[in-house]
């Protein structure tokens, strides 16, 4: 298959995912969680339904999904230009400068964007890309098993007294953000944003281990791109198989422990748990880090069965007619995040025209906002080569 065709079940991917982030940061009111409780009973058990389904699909999977793709974007710009004879890293590193000012851009109007981490963890991607696929898996899965919350866990036993020198309070600037969402004007929405809400979206983001999860997936990225793995031939259908049932198999017992450790250190008497084999499951700090990494496993896990379910959806059934639809809204990414942002500020915070609605109401304008991003889309792309931020994006990288 083409390299061609091999960007477009990409594309097409990358359409889903950013589609998927909007419908999340619907419900979460673009991360000001002001949903009211409906009167009706109807209503809230469906607003339960809609809040439950969405985190278990798409909390934690689509960003996941968007580093992958992120990675695989970063090969193929790599071998592009190596076809030309060039030396792409230390542009890319200055494409990823560029992007962090976008993502400046995106987090003055939404104060839990992630374009600014990708910035700062795309720089790692041209230090490793010269090295062999296997040294670079086997750095990715260091990565993915994030051997901060393991330095973590040791301290937590050995060294209780330092076990917090790794963390980074946010509350504060939690608390800074939320407040002038709710009762700031625009210019004061945009400072507090680009100081508080990258301040605390940067720190949960190391607390829930993201920087490591991200470079890992940037790297499983870039891999997938050298070994041609989104193209269609029995032997990437054999490996998407396997991934496909590996993935199951990690993700339901990493379910398991993710959601019955907490309910089982409750239930048992604190004294009696210390003094038993597992006495150090009792220690607070080491029990957080160890879920941190567990839910991240867990949460990568899924993110990799849903890939594989799209990869073989758009390949052998005739949701690909569906999934190309999605194609010109996943190759302008990039736009479409930005534009949810400053849509998604305009419609819940306070400097516009802040509605206060339940999950199932602000689920459905926000899908109303998707259908008319995906056709603004399709016409945009039938006139044009890239985006508006793409080719802007572009044509600052070949300066």
């Amino acid at each position: 298959m083409s390299t061609h065709q091999r960007i477009e079940v990409a594309d097409a991917i990358r359409g889903i995912a950013v589609a998927m982030i909007l419908m999340l940061h619907a419900i979460e009111h673009f991360n000001f969680y002001n949903q009211p409780t409906p009167d009706s009973p109807c209503l809230q058990l469906i607003d339960r339904m809609v809040w439950d389904s969405l985190w278990f699909l798409i909390g934690g999977k689509a960003y996941a999904i968007f580093a992958l793709l992120f990675g695989l974007s970063f090969h193929i710009m790599l071998t592009h230009a190596r076809s030309r004879g060039d030396d792409f890293r230390l542009r890319f590193m200055w494409r990823m400068v560029l992007l962090f000012l976008f993502g400046n851009l995106n987090a003055a109007f939404f104060c839990g964007e992630v374009l600014v981490l990708y910035s700062i963890i795309g720089m790692t991607l041209p230090l490793v890309c010269h090295l062999r696929t296997r040294t670079v898996l086997v750095l990715a899965a260091v990565c993915l098993l994030q051997p901060v919350e393991w330095l973590k866990m040791g301290l937590a036993l050995l060294l209780p007294k330092l076990s917090g020198m790794l963390d980074f309070p946010y509350y504060d600037h939690w608390q800074q953000a939320m407040t002038t969402l709710a009762e700031g004007n625009l210019l004061q929405t945009m400072a507090s944003n680009l100081w508080h809400g990258q301040i605390f979206s940067l720190a949960w983001a190391w607390g829930a281990g993201r920087f490591f999860q991200t470079a890992g997936l940037f790297m499983l990225g870039m891999v997938a791109g050298r070994i041609n793995a989104f193209s269609l031939s029995p032997r990437n259908t054999r490996l998407w198989a396997c991934i496909l049932a590996g993935s199951l198999m990690a993700y339901f017992p990493l379910t398991g422990i993710g959601n019955l450790l907490p309910s089982f250190v409750g239930s048992m008497d604190a004294a009696a748990l210390e003094a038993s084999s597992i006495g150090f499951l009792a220690n607070d700090a080491f029990r957080t880090s160890l879920l941190a990494v567990v839910g991240s496993l867990q949460k990568c896990s899924f993110m990799l069965v849903i890939v594989c379910s799209l990869l073989f959806a758009f390949y052998y059934t005739p949701l690909r007619h569906a999934m190309r639809r999605l194609m010109p809204y996943g190759r302008m990414s990039l736009t479409n995040y930005v534009v949810q942002s400053i849509i998604g500020s305009f419609l819940f915070y306070h400097w516009g025209l802040h509605l206060v609605w339940c999950d199932t109401w602000s689920e459905l304008l926000c899908l109303g906002v998707l259908v008319l991003q995906v056709l603004f889309c399709t016409w945009w792309m039938r006139h044009h080569k890239r985006g508006p931020l793409e080719s802007i994006w572009h044509r600052l990288t070949y300066l």
